[in-house]
């Protein structure tokens, strides 16, 4: 086999493994280079061969995320300066500029900003009032719902706050926060609002937060503020949606970049017009009018929304395009303030391509797709999706306040402050899931076993670093490492695992997920460099989001629509792969080719397929065939354990002999205890085998299962379409799937016409049109029974009086008796 070496690789080839100390090169922007007698790489920890500069130029910043609404004070780690000549001034990709300071025990600080956008973004210090910027780093903007409530300023009652003025709402509203994250002795609280102004669709659609006023000015940080609300000056009531900051009260009134805490975004009734408070309703009515005629003059964006899934079980499956949406969430108690009648709501991943738009589903508590046709409880799509769209900043991409404008204000208007819901659910109607299609499934998990997406199970032992899956249509890849076992007496198993999981998408970020050395702790890497989630369980990253809910599972949501879920299971990794169906024919390596056609998933670099049942060994040459390339690997070699065993070596090892599935053999105990954790899992029964290990064995039962579970879910389901109830009638049944019966009936004083119920059929089509209501008289089926009892009575009489006759006819013929 032939090394091929990355270029920075033969760099450590010529360094060794010793740390190059004394370097004099710096690390001045220098940072993520790899380049010179001395690295400014991330990964240059592992080895010792960092500038001596690095953690001086390559800056932490402690916190590391926050809201992207800004006035999170940073600390950057490892540099102090004292008796500074010179201002500090931190930039933030590459053109916001906020004052920094420096402290008495000299740590320099900067000051978040206002941004418009989520995200890693890019961070420079200049130590020279800005001359130059040889400092860099990064900073997560994170969207306000996404971070802690304790960096967030708490609006009591939040509900009372955007019903204050309507009927039954009035008095004082109070708002509290941490007084330890905003150490002053004085604050001052301001309100600040949101618009979007310029032509929709155009070059000067522009996005801006403004200050607007001051509620309180130097009052004491007690960490609770109350007042009366009174309306708002003429000149600030363009403002319909805002978000109140509390700042030390030395900062002047509408200061940018200073140290703040925020309250969410919220609908402002509270210092809305008398006019609102007189007559909110009417107020509310016209203001949905406007917006109705607004929306009706933008294009139409509900074309390019992908379908919902038909199923809550589907919507929870299909990770890759869906998830929770935090509004709604069946595991934190189903609180749907929006959807009442629902259990659970996911939202789209990714933005609609041309208008940033989103897609939204909910669901019942039976797992029904609830629908706006229905139910004001139902699915709304969004104009402005609500986690925004790169390259974010403008609207309608804007993170969350897009969404407020576009969707939610309206909301506010149309049904919950006015009686017109029926005119925002007919621009805002959910979406039934007849052209939804479930993604493919495939995993991969113990020992390590396989599952093609066309559903092909095999065993492959290879110790090495293979190509799971590449698609050419997206340029995805995904490449994932395995090693040996170690059982309880110290020696190294026949069984290898999977350690290390990495994937990229196009130009996106790579992402690798990985057991950190070999402790059984998942570890996340963000190109090449260790993540940390002591602050944040969710990223928006380049190409991607990565949700790290547990400590135990990573999920990547790639913006093609594909998905991977990476966890620890026992002492490996398992992971599982989501294709959309546009992905069918374009895959290829050891998960196998999409086609609906198991019998060539076993199909090696050059294109020749293994005949079917191929044997153990001939599986083992297939997944050797599928080792990385050095020039194409994604994995990180941070270590020089890394690099001695899986750099400079093959990658895949000619010398590592596994154990064969048909070298096995139980005797009668090991039988009987097997038979026990396993049951019929042939996978779990080899894994006992090749480690010795029951927990392994079952580890590997519960990964297997979690994959069968999966693909049930994501099983198609037939759906005939909603059907509407008759005029001057009513239906009973939200279902139409499946086996699902709609029940009809007509108001009173109508009468029924048609079938009074309708079936889905396994084609697809109801089994009856949805029947009509006719106004007066007695239902036509009645009418019908009557008219057709009538004449039968009518004949019923008739054939009688003939038989009668033709009897007194035959009589007259006869003899009398004497």
């Amino acid at each position: 086999m032939k090394l091929v070496l990355l270029p920075w690789a033969l760099l450590l080839l010529a360094t060794g493994p010793r740390p190059t100390a004394g370097a004099q090169d710096s690390c001045s922007l220098r940072c993520g280079d790899r380049n010179g007698p001395c690295s400014c790489h991330p990964t240059c920890s592992g080895f010792g061969t960092c500038c001596s500069d690095f953690q001086a130029f390559c800056l932490k910043i402690v916190p590391s995320s926050g809201s992207m609404m800004g006035g999170k004070d940073l600390v950057v780690q490892h540099l102090q300066w004292f008796n500074p000549t010179d201002g500090v001034i931190c930039r933030f990709k590459d053109s916001i500029d906020t004052l920094g300071h420096v402290d008495s025990q000299g740590r320099v600080h900067c000051v978040s900003p206002l941004l418009y956008e989520t995200g890693h973004i890019p961070f420079n210090v200049s130590m020279d009032n800005g001359r130059t910027f040889p400092r860099a780093g990064t900073w997560l903007a994170m969207h306000p719902y996404k971070v802690s409530e304790m960096e967030k300023s708490q609006l009591v009652n939040e509900t009372r706050w955007q019903y204050y003025g309507t009927p039954g709402t009035t008095g004082n509203l109070s708002l509290t926060w941490d007084r330890s994250v905003l150490p002053t002795q004085a604050v001052n609280i301001e309100l600040w609002g949101y618009e979007e102004t310029g032509m929709p669709y155009s070059e000067e659609w522009a996005a801006k937060w403004s200050y607007l006023y001051s509620l309180a000015t130097n009052v004491s940080n007690s960490g609770s503020f109350t007042f009366t609300p009174k309306p708002a000056p003429s000149q600030y009531q363009q403002w319909k949606i805002g978000a109140l900051r509390i700042t030390a009260s030395q900062n002047h009134a509408g200061q940018k970049d200073v140290h703040a805490l925020w309250t969410n975004d919220h609908a402002l009734a509270w210092h809305l017009e008398d006019d609102f408070r007189m007559a909110p309703e009417a107020w509310a009515r016209n203001q949905c009018l406007a917006w109705e005629k607004l929306d009706d003059q933008m294009p139409n964006f509900l074309e390019e929304l992908p379908d919902c899934p038909c199923t809550l079980a589907q919507a929870r499956a299909d990770t890759g395009r869906f998830h929770t949406d935090y509004g709604c969430d069946l595991e934190h108690g189903s609180v749907c303030t929006y959807h009442p009648d629902a259990v659970h709501c996911v939202r789209s991943v990714q933005a609609s391509t041309q208008y940033a738009a989103g897609q939204q589903c909910c669901y019942t508590k039976d797992g029904s797709q609830l629908l706006t046709a229905d139910s004001t409880s139902g699915s709304t799509p969004d104009r402005g999706h609500d986690w925004g769209s790169p390259p974010y900043r403008r609207p309608p991409r804007v993170p969350g306040m897009s969404h407020w404008v576009y969707d939610v204000i309206s909301f506010y208007y149309c049904c919950l402050w006015a009686p017109e819901c029926p005119r925002y659910m007919q621009r805002r109607p959910s979406s039934d899931c007849h052209t939804y299609r479930p993604p493919r499934l495939a995993s991969a998990f113990g020992d390590p076993h396989f599952v093609t997406f066309d559903g092909t199970n095999f065993t492959f032992n290879g110790r090495g670093e293979y190509v799971l899956l590449e698609a050419s249509l997206t340029d995805l890849r995904v490449q994932a490492r395995a090693q040996p076992g170690i059982s309880a007496n110290g020696t190294r198993d026949r069984g290898t695992g999977l350690t290390a999981v990495a994937v990229q998408e196009g130009n996106s970020d790579v992402v690798e997920v990985r057991l950190a050395d070999g402790s059984g702790v998942l570890e996340v890497l963000l190109n090449q460099e260790v993540l940390s989630f002591a602050e944040q369980s969710w990223m928006d990253l380049k190409g991607m989001f990565l949700s790290v809910a547990t400590s135990d599972k990573a999920s990547i949501m790639l913006a093609s629509g594909a998905g991977l879920e990476v966890g620890v299971q026992g002492p490996f990794l398992s992971v599982a792969v989501l294709l959309p169906e546009k992905f069918l024919t374009h895959t290829r390596g050891l998960l196998g080719t999409l086609n609906n056609n198991p019998m060539d998933d076993f199909t090696l670099r050059s294109g020749e397929v293994l005949p079917p049942n191929p044997s153990a060994q001939q599986l083992f040459q297939f997944g050797a065939d599928w080792a990385v390339n050095n020039a194409s690997s994604l994995l990180t070699y941070d270590s020089w354990f890394l690099v001695y065993n899986f750099l400079y070596r093959p990658k895949h090892d000619p010398d590592f002999r596994p154990l064969f599935p048909n070298e096995t053999s139980l005797n009668p105990s090991q039988a009987e205890e097997v038979a026990r954790v396993c049951g019929d899992d042939p996978f779990c029964s080899f894994d006992v085998l090749a480690t010795g290990s029951l927990s392994v064995g079952n580890a590997t039962r519960a990964a297997h299962q979690l994959h069968q579970f999966r693909v049930q879910s994501l099983q198609p389901v037939v759906t005939c379409g909603w059907l509407a109830p008759p005029a001057n009638g009513s239906k009973e049944g939200i279902r139409y799937t499946l086996g699902s019966t709609i029940r009809f009936r007509c108001d009173s004083g109508y009468s029924l016409a048609g079938a009074q119920t309708s079936t889905c059929q396994a084609d697809g089509t109801w089994s009856a049109p949805t029947p009509k209501c006719h106004q007066g008289g007695r239902s036509y089926t009645v009418l019908l029974s009557i008219i057709f009892g009538g004449l039968a009575v009518v004949g019923g009489v008739a054939l009688v009086y003939a038989l009668l006759r033709h009897r007194k006819g035959n009589m007259s013929m006869w003899p009398t008796q004497p």
